[in-house]
């Protein structure tokens, strides 16, 4: 028998109740944590010279190379893992997706495995993103004309 609804009860009273207040803070500790490390790096870049939005581009390219190295050595899940949500930081959350992706698909070849999956998640980010870009500029347009 294929009852979704006895199925359902079986879930429910199996699963693990998540401590929601301390996945919240944990997510938050975590999430301030990632902004903290990226406000040190623009510091940094900028006592070296950089100017603001260098500092800024290096900030994110720094913070990409981070995620990546710490995704491929099987860190980051590990991390995530524990601190939730907080990893979901748009640049961080981005590359771990973009990064995983890559990783599973790679006994499939580079070109066909590696570079047709690796925007099967991030893909729909990058398509929503700049769709809510363009209709964001068309509102602001709009808006200034008042």
């Amino acid at each position: 028998m294929n009852d979704p609804y006895i199925y359902n009860v079986y879930v429910k009273a199996h699963a693990k109740k998540s401590d929601t207040l301390s996945c919240c803070v944990k997510a938050f500790a975590a999430g301030g944590l990632i902004c903290c490390v990226g406000e040190a790096f623009f510091d940094l870049y900028s006592h070296l010279g950089a100017d603001e939005s260098a500092s800024s581009t290096l900030v994110s390219v720094t913070l990409i190379f981070i995620t990546a190295i710490l995704t491929g050595i099987g860190v980051f899940d590990k991390i995530a893992k524990h601190a939730g949500a907080g990893t979901l930081v748009p640049i961080t959350g981005f590359a771990n997706a973009m990064i995983s992706q890559s990783l599973d698909s790679r006994a499939e070849g580079f070109v066909a495995g590696v570079g047709a999956k690796m925007f099967t998640v991030a893909g729909p980010v990058m398509v929503y993103g700049t769709v809510s870009g363009v209709i964001y500029g068309i509102i602001f347009y709009i808006i200034s004309f008042f």
